[in-house]
C-alpha cells in the first residue's frame, strides 16, 4: 500500500473521529438540556442507546486510526506486509482487502 493511500485512510479516520465526537457531544448536551430521566422516561432508553452507540463507533474509529498509524510505521520501517507473529509475507489479497492487516491468514485464525 502506498504512503498516499495510507495518508488518505488516516485522514478519513480522523474525519470520522471528529464527526463522531461532535455527534457524541451533541447527544450529551441535548440530554443535559432536557429534563428527561433516562431511567424512567420512555425516551430515556433511546437517548442512552444513541449515546452508547456513538461511543462504540467512536472507539472503533480510534482503533482504525491506530491500525493505520501502525501500518504507516511498518511502511517506514520496511516491515509492511510481514506477519507480526510468524514473519511470513501477508498475502497481497489480504492486504488489498485489509491494508492494515498485521498478521497472515494462518496466524489470524
Amino acid at each position: 500500500m502506498s504512503a498516499d493511500a495510507l495518508g488518505a485512510e488516516r485522514a478519513a479516520a480522523q474525519a470520522q473521529i471528529e464527526a463522531l465526537t461532535r455527534q457524541f457531544d451533541e447527544i450529551v448536551a441535548a440530554s443535559r438540556a432536557s429534563d428527561a430521566d433516562d431511567e424512567h422516561d420512555p425516551e430515556g432508553a433511546t437517548i442512552a442507546f444513541e449515546r452508547q452507540q456513538v461511543a462504540a463507533l467512536l472507539e472503533q474509529a480510534r482503533r482504525r486510526l491506530a491500525d493505520v498509524d501502525a501500518a504507516v510505521t511498518a511502511v517506514e520501517s520496511g516491515t509492511y506486509g510481514r506477519c507480526e507473529t510468524c514473519g511470513s509475507a501477508i498475502a497481497p489479497e489480504r492486504l488489498a482487502a485489509r491494508p492494515t492487516a498485521r498478521t497472515c491468514i494462518s496466524c489470524a485464525r
